[in-house]
């Protein structure tokens, strides 16, 4: 994994802005033959244009977009993770009568609900919204799971590969969904699986299928789990920090199990508080998990830091020690606004982190996906003030 020994390289979360072609492309359903093969054609071309438009704006380590995860609408906000759905065996739609419950019932064990709490707490604006899915619409365990996309991996990396060499990047990366945040996305376990254990064994099985066919294909491995923060925000009863960091862990132990054999150095990890465009007054903070991020064996960990509600944990670091030989990706650049960062304000917030841990130790990144969250002329302005922004600071600290 490249390192910032001379300069501050520049990345981003995951996703773009895809073409209208391939969103309509997408939301049409494909019986095979010649159907698949133009959809095939116009992802590989696809790719082509967004990996050379990212290095053309200064991103030197790029990826494909997520343009092989489906996104049928522009603001398909969880085309990052239902993708999975696709290419996992045992998911189905939720039974009849047993949609996840807007709140537990007293005395019954923590799980996750169809109403988070920030949602109860702007009843009013989210009424006049669609901004958070319901759980309850979710798919619904109902029997073994396991990997079935291996040719749609297959399909992505080549991809990646041709556009990487097209336009001499070094390095690019490739998401795939962290196994709590399948968990996070789905009504639970309990029509198949009698115990989260064994469900979490059985997805983590299931997924390091695809952890690896993305490190064989030479790319750096992207872990995407907002479950990890996200999920304090949908359980009920809800419970205290010490409760939900014992429940965290059991997640990272899963992801962790599902990473064995693949090298620290070809994994980075991304979290975030979802990409909603909404209060988050009940984020969890940074500092009250950054100990459970951390256990997840990855080189590198990509943080909001560019927004209202996240750019002061940047102080977590003063205290907190990145261990040695680890990575920062903090997101200086933000999904949540249209407003364009200043090249000056992206540098600042960059010197900042690396006065905390070492410029040696940051890649510039994005909080979020940019994709289905800002316009793409915004998406490819805002990649253009992070690189100016990263020359700036570079400009600063060497």
């Amino acid at each position: 994994m490249q390192r910032s020994t001379q300069r501050i390289l520049t990345t981003h979360a995951g996703s773009l802005p895809r073409p209208d072609a391939l969103i309509d492309a997408w939301s049409k359903p494909t019986s095979g033959g010649a159907d698949e093969q133009r959809l095939n054609d116009l992802l590989r071309s696809s790719v082509a244009d967004v990996v050379s438009s990212q290095i053309k704006a200064g991103v030197d380590i790029p990826n494909d977009g997520e343009f092989g995860k489906p996104m049928r609408a522009r603001s398909d906000l969880a085309a990052w993770g239902t993708y999975i759905y696709g290419r996992l065996s045992g998911f189905g739609p939720t039974p009849a009568g047993k949609g996840a419950p807007a709140r537990a019932e007293r005395g019954t064990p923590m799980r996750i609900v169809g109403e988070r709490h920030e949602v109860r707490q702007f009843g009013e604006f989210y009424r006049s919204s669609d901004m958070v899915p319901a759980v309850a619409s979710r798919p619904c365990c109902i029997g073994p799971v396991s990997y079935t996309g291996p040719d749609a991996v297959k399909r992505d990396v080549e991809n990646l590969k041709a556009a990487a060499q097209a336009g001499g990047a070094k390095e690019a990366f490739m998401t795939s969904i962290a196994v709590g945040s399948v968990e996070m996305f789905c009504r639970g376990q309990d029509d198949y699986y009698k115990r989260p254990e064994a469900f979490l064994d059985a997805i983590a099985k299931a997924m390091a299928v695809e952890y690896r066919a993305i490190v064989d294909a030479g790319f750096v491995l992207q872990l995407d789990d907002p479950g990890l923060p996200d999920t304090w925000d949908m359980l009920d009863p809800q419970p205290s920090v010490e409760d939900y960091k014992r429940y965290a862990i059991v997640r990272v132990e899963a992801l962790n199990q599902a990473l064995q054999g693949i090298p620290e150095d070809r994994v980075r990890y991304h979290i975030c508080w979802g990409s909603w465009h909404g209060p988050h007054t009940t984020d969890i903070p940074l500092r009250d998990i950054v100990d459970v991020m951390l256990k997840v064996k990855a080189q590198a960990y990509s943080v909001e830091a560019g927004n209202v509600r996240h750019e002061h944990e940047y102080k977590v670091w003063r205290d907190v020690k990145l261990p040695e030989g680890k990575i920062l990706i903090p997101g200086v650049v933000s999904h949540a606004t249209n407003v364009v960062e200043h090249p000056e304000l992206v540098a600042d917030r960059l010197v900042t982190f690396a006065k905390a841990v070492g410029r040696e130790n940051i890649v510039a990144g994005t909080d979020c996906g940019l994709g289905g969250r800002v316009h793409p002329q915004i998406a490819a302005a805002k990649l253009q003030a992070l690189s100016a922004g990263a020359r700036l600071a570079t400009n600063q600290l060497w």
